[in-house]
């Protein structure tokens, strides 16, 4: 349909479409799409098409406003159930369904409405329990059920193994709106950050240096009324510069990372504790002692990192936040960091100036006076010390802090390698004892790819050009390394020892293949629409240059990879066509070196 905005100019066109839901038949999906096309405006049309795109999103809204506002009608007047509608036993021309701007409509019913969390009728896996949701999720609409329902579905399927509880996955959908897909893709980018850096295991091996224990000045303390837990941070009396000097940024980096994993766990202890949910915390802000010496230009690089890394895979964690005691310069720092911060979080920010907190609508109407801290004039004794400055003898040089920093982001087991269009990315095993297992884990993290396993009696000979080595293939996308020689026949210099495996983006693929003869084995991803790897097809090292520079077809994998004796292998020895696996290659990884024990449940 053609918008009335710009009539002449902008044309939006429209695609409503109403089906029944896959899980529960008593629900319809509204799906809606839309294509812009903007004709010439002198110049203008990037500015004619974000105001077509405000106009647009606005209209959308006001279309979802008036559904809700006449369904509530509906319960209002004590409708409680509209019948399904049903074709004319007799043809007669077709009954357009009304157009609208919902994302969802619940079908209403004597069971459910808009805001109700009745449960549904359905198989025990397409719906929730109520009681569960009220202990542990807190209220949802049958949309929202619905919503992660199919997102805990996708990752049980792609994601063998550990995933996120239900109520970290619902913060990323709350986080996206309820916005599947948007939530697919950031939680399937968490997990695989979580992965790469071992995140979920930060709590028993990150040590907290002692300089920082002495000079941090923050720390837990007790909890809001609401009981969220309460993180009190004294950023006034931090010397941000003094730490970043000392410690460099990784390290603070790790040690807000260590914080944001200490707050899940509380949340979950609250929960118990208070018998409802607490999904997220509150954080007290108190900026008595901020100068200009706290907007030292990299430690704003540093905070501005710390937010971006934190919003991206912690969201929806922060329920509240209390700045007290704001100077005259905070809204300098404010506007250097407000743009890094999302509206919604924004709206939980309370700023206050001087001594506003201590009167009405002040600290005392979010925490209990015996949990307000002494320093702000409450009865709770606060272990958060003032700290002080951190001795400039104890700086270090630029040089002492890169190669420090370098060393704690390298402590990762996960490898991540670029595969773009004519260039696969290849890693060379060499086996000298026959019954070896090679083990994989590896995520796409990006596009889809295909994995495959050769084996060649003789070393790759790489091909070089202008003294470059294929085996060092440096590509602006990554690392991209390419092994097999385009002079190679399959067939005759190395062979196909496993069925290919098709993997798609957001999967989690682990798996082993017990080797049969010494020699070398190379592992291979390829872009999934590449042409098998032939000899004939087998790209020149000018023509793989070449695409890593101009291709826009790019994969991206992390992976890992180990050779274990067959002793050491407790499992299945199942070969990569059921290599949808639910064991953890990260125990593997740390347990083969103690020749301990490595699961492996190999299933699809």
């Amino acid at each position: 349909m053609s918008h009335p905005f710009f009539s002449s100019i902008v044309n939006v066109y429209e695609h409503c479409c109403y089906t029944v839901h896959p899980e529960n038949e008593d629900w319809t999906c509204f799906e809606q799409s839309a294509s812009m096309d903007i004709k010439s405006f002198f110049g203008f049309e990037s500015t004619a098409e974000k105001i077509a795109m405000k106009q647009y999103a606005t209209s959308i809204k006001k279309g979802k406003e008036i559904i809700e506002f006449h369904l509530k009608q509906l319960e209002e007047e004590g409708i409680t159930h509209v019948p399904r509608w049903a074709p004319p036993p007799a043809p007669t021309p077709s009954h357009a369904l009304p157009v609208s701007s919902a994302r969802a409509i619940p079908a209403c019913s004597s069971r459910a409405h808009p805001g109700s969390t009745d449960v549904l009728p359905g198989s025990p896996d397409d719906k929730l329990d109520a009681d569960y949701i009220s202990r542990y999720l807190g209220k949802l609409t049958p949309f929202q059920e619905s919503c992660l329902i199919r997102l805990r579905q996708w990752l049980q399927e792609t994601h063998k193994g550990k995933i996120p509880k239900d109520q970290h996955v619902l913060r990323f959908l709350r986080s996206r709106d309820f916005n599947l897909e948007k939530a697919k893709e950031a939680l399937c980018q968490t997990l695989t950050w979580r992965k790469q850096h071992q995140i979920d295991f930060l709590l028993d091996t990150w040590q907290c240096p002692q300089l920082l224990q002495d000079y941090y000045t923050g720390g837990w303390h007790h909890h809001d009324k609401d009981g969220r837990p309460l993180y009190i941070l004294r950023l006034g009396q931090m010397d941000t510069k003094g730490l970043v000097r000392v410690l460099g940024e990784e390290t603070l980096l790790r040690h807000v990372l260590s914080i944001n994993e200490e707050g899940l766990r509380h949340c979950e202890e609250n929960t118990k504790i208070f018998g409802k949910p607490i999904s997220c915390w509150t954080c007290l802000v108190d900026l008595e002692g901020l100068n200009m010496r706290h907007l030292w230009r990299p430690g704003i690089k540093a905070l501005l990192r710390m937010i971006e890394l934190v919003g991206a895979n912690y969201p929806e964690t922060l329920g509240r936040l209390l700045i007290l005691r704001a100077p005259r310069v905070f809204p300098v720092l404010w506007t250097l960091v407000s743009p890094f911060i999302d509206e919604n979080t924004r709206k939980k920010f309370l700023i206050y100036a001087g001594n506003d907190y201590q009167g009405p609508g002040g600290l005392v109407d979010y925490i209990n006076r015996d949990f307000i801290p002494d320093f702000l004039g409450g009865d709770a004794l606060c272990d958060v010390p003032e700290a002080g400055l951190v001795p400039k003898s104890l700086y270090r040089t630029a040089e002492e802090l890169e190669n420090e920093e370098l060393k704690l982001w390298s402590e990762t087991i996960y490898k991540s390698a670029s595969v773009l269009k004519g260039a696969p990315h290849e890693v060379l095993i060499e086996i000298t004892e026959v019954s070896s297992v090679i083990t994989w884990d590896f995520d796409v993290c990006k596009g889809d790819v295909i994995f495959n396993i050769y084996h060649s009696r003789r070393a790759p000979q790489p091909v070089k050009r202008d003294g470059l080595s294929a085996h060092n293939l440096a590509c602006p996308a990554g690392n991209n390394v390419q092994l097999i020689d385009r002079s190679w026949m399959l067939g005759q210099d190395y062979s196909m020892v496993e069925t290919a495996l098709s993997c798609r983006e957001g999967e989690s693929v682990q798996g082993s293949h017990v080797t049969r003869w010494p020699g070398f084995y190379i592992l291979q991803w390829r872009l999934y629409s590449s042409p098998s790897c032939t000899s004939s097809s087998r790209p020149r090292v000018d023509d793989v240059l070449a695409s890593l520079q101009v291709s826009s077809h790019k994969c991206r994998v992390m992976y890992f990879t180990e050779v274990l004796r067959s002793t050491d292998f407790r499992g299945s020895m199942s070969s990569l066509e059921s290599s949808h696996s639910a064991f953890s290659l990260l125990s593997a990884a740390t347990s083969s070196s103690n020749q301990s024990q490595t699961e492996s449940s190999i299933s699809r």
